[in-house]
């Protein structure tokens, strides 16, 4: 399986999201409700997902195994798909302007299409691993493993500014598959079924959602692997979340917790 020490390690990760530290920072803790049960394809290690034009897509990942999906939200079904070549791992997408941008995780390469054609354009070289990628519209912005999140240059790929990512004042690790959402930056922390909220000016955790059990047991396999992708549908307000490997995508709302 991917990842398997940093599977390991990313049980830290728990702490600083659960455990109240001495500063002041206001943050707040949610727990969910489940609005909607969707089939999702069992065999997709999701990587990405998101919404354009009301389209869900995803990108896939594992060698030898990789996609990018274009998928119809009430039944799973994959309407279009792109493969790629075995030596790539495919991590994070999103579409800015008319281009779609896709991440490897240790191939430190993105590739540009054309989204309507999907022709690839070109790509971009970078330092690192290949995580999240989300926008805000104007930048590229892109998780690697850390608790780093550096904003990109939709032209050149090149880095604009990164914050730090903290929760009360401690540093969040292993920000993996990223939505930009309502003007925050909403991140899957790899190895717990915690979703961190993002102010984006200073990478301080604004809100903590713990989904914890959405993915009920008697739905889990042997190769069930962890919560990621987090979909935001902006027509609707809805957003949905899913996992590596699972049966099932969720619509939801957030339930604040006092």
């Amino acid at each position: 399986m991917r990842r398997l020490f940093h599977f390991l390690l990313a049980i830290l990760c728990v702490l600083p999201l659960s455990a109240c530290g001495s500063s002041a920072q206001n943050v707040k803790t949610y727990g969910f409700k489940v609005e909607e049960a969707l089939p999702h394809d069992e065999a997709s290690y999701t990587q990405g997902l998101f919404f354009h034009n009301g389209v869900l897509y995803e990108s896939a990942g594992q060698y030898g195994e990789s996609s990018f999906r274009q998928v119809e939200l009430k039944t799973g079904r994959v309407e279009r798909r792109m493969g790629f070549d075995g030596k790539y791992f495919v991590e994070g997408s999103c579409v800015l302007g008319n281009r779609l941008y896709i991440l490897t995780w240790q191939e430190k390469e993105c590739f540009v299409y054309d989204f309507d054609s999907w022709e690839k354009m070109g790509s971009f070289r970078y330092l690192g691993e290949g995580w999240g990628l989300t926008t805000d519209g104007k930048s590229l912005i892109m998780s690697d493993g850390t608790s780093t999140i550096t904003f990109r240059n939709p032209d050149t790929f090149a880095p604009e500014r990164t914050i730090s990512v903290t929760l009360r004042g401690q540093k969040v690790a292993y920000l993996n598959e990223l939505e930009y959402i309502k003007g925050e930056i909403w991140a899957n922390v790899y190895g717990t079924d915690q979703i961190v909220r993002i102010d984006p000016a200073t990478g301080q955790v604004r809100a903590v959602v713990n989904l914890r059990n959405i993915l009920p047991p008697q739905l889990r396999r042997a190769r069930t692997d962890v919560l990621n992708g987090i979909a935001y549908e902006p027509r609707s307000g809805a957003v949905y979340v899913t996992g590596k490997y699972w049966p099932k995508m969720y619509r939801i709302t957030l339930v604040e917790k006092k």
